[in-house]
């Protein structure tokens, strides 16, 4: 059995999570191994007790791995863990790190870090707009939309992503073989068609309930560089997510609301906690400049910035250390005008280049 195996089968045992197999592999070298010990040596690993080293021990006789593993294939799924080179470096970086990604759609080949936008399934119709056009406004920027394909903000952010031709991720409290809900099932469709993803930890045939939901959120904060809000009231659990965001060190932006909103609660709290305060998208993509390589004084210029698509990268490469026309920018990509002046908004919003009088451009410095 490899080890991304062994992840595997982990997962399906009820009771062993994250940090109990964190555990194991410490203790035995590997989880391959962990699961051929005998149980007198499981029950010297901190958090195993009789009724978990008795599930070790019997794991052969109480889950039928082939067969998850054929539903899987039927499916047309791909499953990726932390054994696995193409897992996601941002989720190996947090406390309790899935043991399982279950993924229908494209599987990133790098998985840019995105922003998680959440909030209430009972919205405002300002809370939807905001949604969608926050939402736009970041994919079309190139930054992945990550939320949990719930009713109201979830939906609408997606939905948003979509319409600007970005990415956008959902992450599902339930077995992917499910769809929760149930009206989202297009949407999922769409999300796939766009070269997106759908993805959960959860074994195939897992319903949704109470339990799944808070554990599913600590995967949409820890895709992403940082949490947006936008309308929680003080019992939602988009707070949840916000709060682990935090406990995984993700920067927390939040939406302001009317006074008299019960839903713009939640994220007034959040921005008397510290969280940082928008009013526009240049708030969340200021936040992430930070993380994009910028040019080296010297004639050397540094690898290309992180997340950009092929025509961005073109476009961007075209642009020399001094001021290009835009012309001259066609030219060298040979690209149609009109795709090199949406990329180079594109390159705009995320403060990558400037527009000079004369349409000029210029690499940020």
């Amino acid at each position: 059995m490899t080890e991304s195996e062994a992840y595997f089968v982990l997962n399906l045992l009820s009771g062993i999570g994250p940090v109990r197999a964190k555990r194991l592999r410490e203790r035995f070298g590997s989880l391959d191994l962990a699961l051929t010990t005998r149980g007198a040596d499981l029950r010297s690993v901190e958090g195993i007790g009789p009724e978990l080293v008795e599930k070790l021990v019997l794991w052969k006789e109480t889950i039928d791995f082939e067969k998850e593993r054929k539903w899987v294939e039927e499916l047309g799924l791909t499953v990726l863990t932390p054994a696995d080179a193409a897992y996601p470096a941002s989720l190996g970086e947090i406390y309790d790190p899935p043991l399982v990604l279950y993924i229908k759609g494209k599987v990133p080949e790098t998985w840019p870090r995105g922003v998680a936008v959440v909030g209430s399934r009972e919205t405002s119709h300002y809370g939807l707009e905001t949604a969608k056009k926050l939402g736009y406004q970041l994919a079309y920027a190139g930054v992945p939309v990550i939320s949990g394909l719930a009713r109201g903000i979830d939906t609408a952010a997606h939905l948003g992503a979509l319409a600007a031709k970005g990415t956008t991720w959902a992450v599902l409290g339930c077995g992917l073989d499910k769809m929760y809900p149930p009206e989202n099932d297009a949407l999922a469709a769409k999300i796939i068609e766009a070269g997106g993803c759908l993805i959960s930890e959860l074994p195939l045939g897992t319903s949704p309930d109470k339990r799944t939901f808070p554990m599913r959120n600590r995967i949409v904060s820890g895709l992403s560089f940082g949490v947006l809000v936008i309308e929680a009231g003080r019992q939602s659990g988009a707070l949840i997510t916000a709060r682990q965001a935090l406990d995984q060190g993700r920067q927390v932006f939040a939406v302001p609301g009317r006074i008299d909103n019960p839903l713009a609660q939640g994220c007034h709290q959040l921005l008397k906690d510290g969280a940082k305060l928008v009013e526009g998208v240049e708030d969340i993509l200021a936040e992430l400049e930070f993380l994009i390589p910028r040019e080296s004084p010297t004639l050397a210029p540094r690898p290309l910035p992180a997340n950009l698509s092929g025509d961005e990268e073109q476009v961007y490469a075209a642009i020399e250390l001094d001021e290009t026309p835009i012309d001259s920018i066609t030219q060298t990509t040979g690209l149609p005008s009109g795709t090199v002046s949406s990329t180079l908004l594109r390159l705009e919003m995320r403060k990558l280049v400037k527009q000079l009088p004369g349409k000029v451009f210029v690499r940020t410095s």
